[in-house]
């Protein structure tokens, strides 16, 4: 490896998650951090597959002296730079270089926080300080898990500061977190991180074998169920089966593909596909109906008066069906339109 590249490893790495609201605190976070930084930072922000790759970096650069990058495959990290996770790809770190990983959403996302924090943790043990910003739902709450058990430092946003809190409250519901602060709050504790003596610590077992698992991106039923226990659940994705990981109370699934949920989201992945179902149920029996209406007409035209009524009571009966259904989907459309979920 050339010696360069060596003397500007960073001694540090700040992993750094946010989701709804993530850009702006993003912009505010990065900007208190001095260009002698003794660390890289990498950031996953959630956001749509189909964003230009270099709207996040451009975006963070005009607020950071600290040079901002996108992400590549095997790019070396060099202490002051922060490189930011592209669409549609998981970003994981190892030793001194990034990887870049194309398999399954974890958490419904692609790039996962949990993802790069869990890799981060087993790369760089201690010496790995591991942020979460505003959010919904809970990617990086596993991750925080991972990073605090390897000896890793973990930090959230104060969920009253925070514009979603839901994603630091997670983490702060699930794992003794080190730091609850504001964001101006967040540079200064890090540079006292920095001061502190870092020991060499082992990761769990668990956590390197999950680990190698998101690495490889292509698992078997044999890897998977060193870590958790079969469930009655199916993957919302594959239709395997789904195994259970649980840390105390925190409970995540992960099949054998390698699609990964907490509760909340196996339950949102539960929910859309029950009603995609019954889309699919509603358009089936309006077909029936019709056509049921269609034999019936056919039958009075030949004078078969008791055979059309039975085929229009058939289908009277069907539209009371259908228009419960009807009822159903509609209050759920609603309720997304208020920012709530019926379940």
């Amino acid at each position: 490896m050339d010696e360069n590249k060596i003397n500007t490893a960073p001694g540090f790495v700040i992993v750094v998650g946010a989701s709804a609201g993530g850009l702006s605190a993003l912009k505010q976070l990065l900007g208190q951090f001095e260009s002698d930084i003794p660390a890289a930072i990498l950031v996953v922000l959630h956001i749509s597959p189909v964003i230009n790759e270099g709207f996040i970096p451009g975006t963070l650069q005009s607020s950071t002296s600290l040079k901002v990058l996108k992400a590549e495959n095997n790019l070396f990290l060099e202490t002051g730079c922060i490189y930011v996770a592209v669409p549609d790809a998981h970003l994981l770190v190892k030793e001194n270089y990034l990887l870049l990983g194309f398999g399954p959403e974890e958490n419904r996302w692609k790039p996962s926080i949990d993802v790069l924090f869990r890799s981060a943790a087993v790369a760089y043990g201690e010496r790995c300080i591991g942020i979460i910003l505003t959010g919904l739902l809970n990617d990086g709450t596993a991750g925080m898990d991972a990073i605090k058990r390897c000896g890793g430092v973990t930090i959230i946003q104060d969920p009253k500061q925070a514009e979603f809190p839901e994603m630091p409250l997670s983490v702060l519901e699930n794992i003794h977190v080190d730091y609850c602060l504001t964001l101006d709050k967040m540079a200064p504790a890090v540079q006292k991180i920095f001061q502190k003596e870092v020991t060499t610590s082992t990761a769990p077992k668990e956590i390197l074998a999950e680990a190698a698992i998101i690495e490889k991106m292509q698992t078997g039923s044999y890897a998977v169920s060193q870590i958790g226990d079969p469930t009655v659940y199916a993957c919302p994705d594959c239709g395997g089966i789904l195994w259970e990981i649980k840390n105390g109370e925190f409970a995540r699934y992960r099949c054998h593909i390698g699609h990964s949920y907490t509760e909340e989201d196996l339950l949102l992945k539960q929910t859309n596909a029950m009603h995609s179902t019954l889309w699919i149920s509603l358009r089936i029996m309006e077909e029936r109906k019709s056509l049921l209406e269609k034999i019936a007409r056919q039958n009075r035209q030949k004078g078969y008066n008791r055979t059309s009524k039975e085929y229009e009571l058939k289908a009277a009966q069907l539209e009371q069906h259908i228009n419960k259904m009807k009822g159903i989907l509609t209050d759920r459309v609603e309720n997304q339109a208020e920012g709530t979920w019926k379940i």
